[in-house]
């Protein structure tokens, strides 16, 4: 059984004018796959397998061989029945190289996960409550990103720290209004937890550069807007715990 992707069919059918899809019955079809297809007005056909013919052998004479079906297969159409140590999983049974664009963003959100634990034990440590409990909200969301993006789901409406996109623009673009908190550039003497979210802040925008490099298509288009924006409103999201910790807001 294997997994057509939104992405599998944009590299098949660049630059290609066709009405019709053909896949076999065991293939599973994701939704976003399904959404370009019906965007681009092609049809999906499935094909139903072919009984195989089976031959009538002596009652003392067993099958000499059956043939081997591939338990992981290859974007590039090669196969495997044992996955190989330089390979890993992208979706279903299809394996890549672990330096795939998109293995390596995977690892990046990994470690943002891990750099999102360590500051909730700084925040533990030195008290700030409030600011845990943000920082637990912001792992829900780093690893819903993750989910969406393994799983090939388009994310859902944004809502982060009870925030829309345009409150949370609005506020990290104009923190005196709200915090009453001038734009500032980070320095050590600021203490133990601007600091660290501050790295958090950097390594969020690190990340999605890294979204970037995963979903630009050869054409320059983005196949995974929703992800490089979230990850873009991440960023600011952390500026904004800054500037709440800065007011005292956290303590």
């Amino acid at each position: 059984m294997s997994v057509l992707t939104e992405y599998e069919l944009r590299s098949k059918l660049r630059n290609k004018n066709v009405s019709e899809y053909v896949i076999g019955k065991n293939v599973i079809v994701t939704p976003s796959a399904r959404q370009y297809l019906n965007d681009k007005n092609i049809k999906l056909v499935i094909k139903e397998d072919e009984d195989e013919k089976k031959n009538v052998l002596p009652n003392n004479v067993e099958p000499i061989d059956e043939r081997i079906k591939p338990v992981y297969v290859t974007l590039q159409g090669g196969y495997y029945e044992k996955k190989p140590e330089f390979m890993t999983q992208l979706y279903g049974n299809k394996l890549v190289c672990k330096d795939h664009p998109r293995i390596v963003f995977r690892g990046k959100l990994d470690s943002l996960e891990s750099k999102i634990l360590e500051a909730q034990v700084k925040a533990e440590k030195n008290r700030c409550l409030s600011l845990e409990k943000d920082l637990d909200e912001v792992l829900k969301f780093v690893r819903n990103i993750l989910r969406a993006e393994v799983l090939e789901e388009k994310l859902g409406k944004f809502v982060l720290l009870g925030m829309n996109e345009d409150e949370l623009r609005e506020m990290s673009h104009h923190p005196n209004k709200y915090f009453n908190v001038d734009h500032f550039m980070t320095e050590a003497n600021m203490g133990e937890m601007i600091v660290t979210l501050n790295s958090l802040r950097s390594y969020s925008r690190e990340v999605e550069i890294y979204a970037f490099k995963a979903f630009k298509n050869a054409d320059g288009i983005l196949t995974r807007e929703d992800i490089v924006r979230y990850l873009n409103r991440l960023s600011s999201c952390f500026y904004i715990m800054m500037c709440k910790y800065k007011a005292g807001l956290y303590k």
